[in-house]
């Protein structure tokens, strides 16, 4: 039997002033801690001596407890490993142990057991088991492999080395200076965003930044347009916050604009991915964006912009942000490090409008502070010394050729399935299945042969008239697209399946 280490015992409480002997309190503390699984099977406990110093009480009640609970076979002695938990327990214990977890059985249904509604909301989120695999062809995996990790080290050494008390103290809530700074300085050149330093919030990740704007822009029952198909993480970030969604057509010209302003519902907020649309892949048009800003100005409404992967396009240079065609100050912009980057990177930001930015500082203060400073401070170095753009070119180049290896064995091994549609560009397609065809069965498949295809209906409010796959390319090598093509053309309705 493997032995556990007693370096973490949990905390033992004893009343001195009870008149429940000291031995039987620590036989009564033991025994609730294995029934419970707070004390493994195999885990080495202190010894006596050193516990009962540890408790600062006399070793006689120690000795007591532990030859109890030897007796009773929680306990057993091994030559050269002390005592241990025992590797089984008394039949008794087992069946106490399932009789106090039965009251839980019942905790995934609404309400049983006194949580809020948005709870309740959590516990039904359908599982995705497609998000639980790796390589071909999960969704907004870059190519880990490729990152120049040794350039990183380096850095992180440098910072790690003698780090500043400004590295090793509480944060500004809005982030590092320095590191906004240069993203002010990166999205002005490259995007076209207009914004001063002051105005740009890191957060962890864009989906923190999603659920700020849920709570600093929106009241519970307000009204806000989101795409559809969109982002789940968006869907799931308003609904928390209470808002009433409603859905927003898409075509190849991104969201349906006028089809907004035509059903007006007095909407407090638009989310939208103009640049590369998730997850469709549209680009939205010029005259829709203008379309969009002007709605916005006319209504009071905001615009929550989600530019989640626009460095990544081809054929052309990435398309210019609406926030920079904002001139009344209704864009919230929202970007990431973790698909540019490495995903547990965990550094996101949001530029948001001069007015709203104490707003949003206290709503990030109150969420969780501040983001790691350490690797704020790397990731300036990492931007300002020109290792981010080069990072940039070399994954846009990879990626490109990545797309076209996984479009080309699409359409030459399932082109009877599949229909890829999108534009050239991010780390991820999309592909039409044939109507009536049930992608999250599909899905289900491609998962037991170890290929992630998320469901396209997965990205709807109600069931599409047509569903799909999503394929993400950035994380899978030539290999691995074909290889994944070949196990997802495997479980096609009339396809061998051996």
């Amino acid at each position: 039997m493997t032995r556990v280490s007693a370096t973490f015992l949990p905390p033992i409480g004893l009343d001195r002033r009870s008149q429940i002997p000291m031995y039987r309190q620590l036989y009564d503390w033991f025994r609730k801690a294995i029934i419970e699984g707070q004390m493994r099977p195999g885990q080495r406990v202190p010894s006596t001596r050193g516990l009962a110093s540890e408790l600062t009480i006399s070793r006689i009640p120690v000795l007591q407890a532990y030859e109890q609970l030897l007796a009773e076979g929680y306990f057993e002695t091994f030559v050269g490993a002390g005592t241990c938990v025992a590797g089984s327990i008394p039949d008794d214990t087992l069946n106490l142990s399932a009789a106090r977890r039965a009251p839980q059985e019942t905790a995934h249904k609404p309400g049983a057991r006194g949580i809020s509604r948005r709870g309740d909301g959590f516990m039904g989120t359908p599982e995705q088991p497609w998000l639980n695999v790796s390589g071909a062809f999960r969704v907004s995996l870059p190519a880990l492999d490729q990152f120049p990790i040794g350039i990183w080290s380096k850095l992180v050494a440098r910072h790690s080395r003698r780090p500043p008390r400004g590295i090793m103290g509480y944060g500004d809530a809005m982030g590092y200076l320095p590191f906004r700074e240069a993203i002010a300085e990166y999205l002005g050149a490259s995007r076209g965003v207009r914004c001063e330093p002051s105005q740009i919030l890191v957060t962890t990740g864009s989906q923190l930044a999603l659920q700020l704007s849920a709570q600093v822009l929106l009241d519970p029952d307000d009204r806000l347009w989101m795409e559809e198909p969109g982002y789940p993480g968006a869907r799931q970030a308003f609904m928390t916050a209470g808002a009433q969604l409603l859905p927003a057509p898409v075509d190849h010209e991104g969201m349906d604009v006028a089809e907004i302003i035509r059903r007006d519902r007095g909407a407090r907020a638009v989310y939208v991915t103009p640049s590369h649309q998730y997850p469709l892949g549209a680009t939205m048009s010029a005259p829709r964006r203008m379309l969009l800003l002007n709605w916005a100005r006319r209504a009071g409404a905001w615009i929550v912009e989600d530019d989640y992967d626009s460095e990544y396009r081809f054929g052309s240079r990435p398309i210019a942000a609406l926030q920079g065609l904002d001139s009344d100050a209704r864009v919230l912009y929202i970007g990431t490090f973790s698909k540019v980057m490495f995903p547990a990177l965990r550094l996101g930001y949001m530029v948001v409008p001069k007015d709203l930015a104490p707003a949003f500082s206290a709503a990030r203060d109150a969420a969780d502070l501040f983001s790691s400073t350490l690797y704020q401070a790397v990731m300036t170095d990492f931007i300002r010394e020109g290792h981010f753009a080069r990072h940039i070119r070399r994954m846009r180049m990879l990626y490109m050729e990545r797309r076209v290896v996984l479009a080309r064995a699409i359409q030459t091994q399932m082109g009877e399935w599949l229909e890829v549609i999108g534009a050239e560009a991010g780390m991820h397609l999309t592909a039409l299945l044939p109507p009536g065809m049930d992608d999250v069965a599909l899905s289900r498949q491609a998962v037991q042969n170890g290929v992630s295809a998320m469901p396209l209906s997965s990205c709807y409010s109600r069931p599409p008239a047509r569903g799909g796959l999503i394929l993400g390319y950035g994380g899978a090598n030539r290999h691995q697209i074909h290889n994944g093509v070949r196990k997802l053309r495997m479980i096609m309705p009339g396809t061998r399946t051996h």
